[in-house]
């Protein structure tokens, strides 16, 4: 199924199925089962406070990044969570980095439950995280922070 990258996906609301997409969310915030990831608090990377979106993803590496670079001194988290509402493609992925939608990333102004942990996963090597956060710091100093504004 091909998509635009602003078209919005659709959830059923109907709850998990065999054949339900499972979604992730990286972090280091300690949430419970049942807890809700919602718009307004801090986001996980750069200075943003209020965020306007929140953001999952379809794919276990991406989630793992997630939880690599959330700002931040708690452990490194991936939860899996459900959408409560509409998700769309993340547009500075999307748009900017990766045509397609390869890294199955998405946002949403609606909120997550979480549904369960995963807590068992491979991270990135420290110099893989080093050299990533390095480049986050520059498309800061050039004045690329958006989170989707």
């Amino acid at each position: 199924m091909e998509q635009s990258d602003r078209e919005t996906i659709k959830t059923g609301g109907q709850g998990a199925t065999p054949f339900t997409q499972t979604y992730f969310h990286g972090t280091k915030a300690d949430l419970k089962v049942g807890d809700l990831i919602e718009v307004g608090f801090n986001a996980n990377y750069g200075q943003q406070q209020n965020s306007k979106y929140i953001f999952l993803t379809g794919t276990l590496d991406a989630a793992v990044w997630g939880a690599e670079l959330a700002l931040g001194g708690g452990q490194e988290r991936i939860y899996l969570v459900e959408p409560t509402g509409a998700i769309e493609n993340d547009p500075d992925l999307t748009d900017r980095k990766f045509p397609g939608n390869p890294t199955q990333s998405f946002r949403s102004t609606q909120p997550f439950r979480v549904v369960g942990e995963v807590t068992v996963w491979q991270g990135h090597s420290s110099e893989q995280v080093k050299t990533m956060k390095e480049h986050l710091e520059k498309l800061r100093g050039q004045g690329i922070n958006s989170l989707n504004d």
